[in-house]
């Protein structure tokens, strides 16, 4: 059982760090241990932001191994600086978000699923997301801690998605964490309540079209397998019915883009998700208790039905 949510703003931006924070906070019976924000702030055509893992929370746990993983930090952080350089990028900035967490913005002008292979050839790097509005943060805890720990709750933006993890087949870590993005393509990130059964069948089909994926999670197949077809021209929303066609299994998910908010739902409808959409705020939540921690007031909420799909476009 995992929780997920998404709220986006169609007359303009808003708080939207502080109000997943609320969200997923609301969500957290459902999933204690680990959170995720995918954050949409006002892009830059010019200008990329990347995230990057350089280690994992737990490296940094017993005094000695800490003392050792921390020198490793400092080596590949280094290296990542001396990487970019090579690459010629001009660097607009730089921060460790947390210790194990970096995030870089920058200009380039050469072919960016180059640069984010070279980039992830350094050992122990990892990208967590690209693009030009996506700022993706996800750890270990629940959403207080981490929207406390990344500085999220000033974070304002058009839209954003958020996801609460019991962890029931991988790892309590950053990377088996939600939302995914989908390497190398630009600002798609999805979160996923459920279980697909033909994952390794689809997986080895995208693998052989020259996609790589950078987990086991079933969840890290539906992002890649939505910006394959953005990729080759095909709408969102066409994707997204394609989708409930083409996956097997109980999923409810939510897809965001640089500009569009989109949802999907098996036709089992095992999955929960309510739907509240006014004409300035559309907000969903595998809850409706996660919507009314940011609508306090009197709201009409709805169930989509089984099959569903509906895309918000900012």
């Amino acid at each position: 059982m995992c929780g997920i949510a998404g709220v986006i703003h169609r007359d303009g931006s808003g708080a939207v760090g502080r109000e997943m924070r609320d969200m997923l906070q609301a969500l957290r019976h459902r999933g204690p241990d680990s959170t995720g924000f995918g954050l949409y702030g006002t892009p830059a055509d010019d200008v990329y932001i990347i995230r990057l893992k350089i280690a994992e929370q737990a490296d940094l746990g017993s005094r000695k191994g800490g003392l050792r993983m921390r020198e490793r930090i400092r080596e590949r952080r280094a290296a990542v600086d001396a990487r970019l350089r090579e690459l010629g990028v001009d660097l607009v900035g730089a921060d460790a978000a947390t210790e194990y967490v970096l995030r870089y913005a920058f200009r380039y002008d050469g072919n960016f699923a180059n640069l984010a292979d070279l980039i992830e050839d350094i050992d122990g790097v990892e990208i967590l997301s690209a693009g030009h509005a996506l700022e993706l943060i996800k750890d270990l805890g629940d959403a207080e801690a981490i929207a406390a720990r990344y500085s999220l709750d000033s974070f304002t933006g058009t839209h954003a998605i958020g996801h609460t993890r019991m962890a029931t087949e991988s790892d309590v870590d950053i990377r088996s964490a939600h939302p995914y993005w989908a390497y190398p393509f630009n600002d798609i990130s999805v979160v996923h309540n459920g279980q697909l059964t033909n994952y390794w069948s689809k997986r080895r089909a995208m693998e052989r079209q020259g996609h790589r994926f950078l987990s086991n999670c079933d969840s890290e197949l539906i992002a890649v397998y939505v910006a394959d077809h953005l990729e080759r021209g095909v709408a969102l929303e066409d994707t997204l019915r394609r989708s409930v066609d083409e996956l097997d299994g109980v999923f409810t998910y939510l897809v965001a883009t640089r500009d569009q908010l989109g949802m999907a739902k098996d036709t089992m409808a095992a999955k929960p998700l309510v739907l509240y959409e006014d004409d300035d705020l559309v907000a969903l939540a595998s809850e409706e208790v996660a919507i009314r921690s940011i609508l306090p007031g009197e709201i009409d909420t709805t169930d989509p039905y089984d099959g569903e799909v509906k895309v918000w476009q900012v």
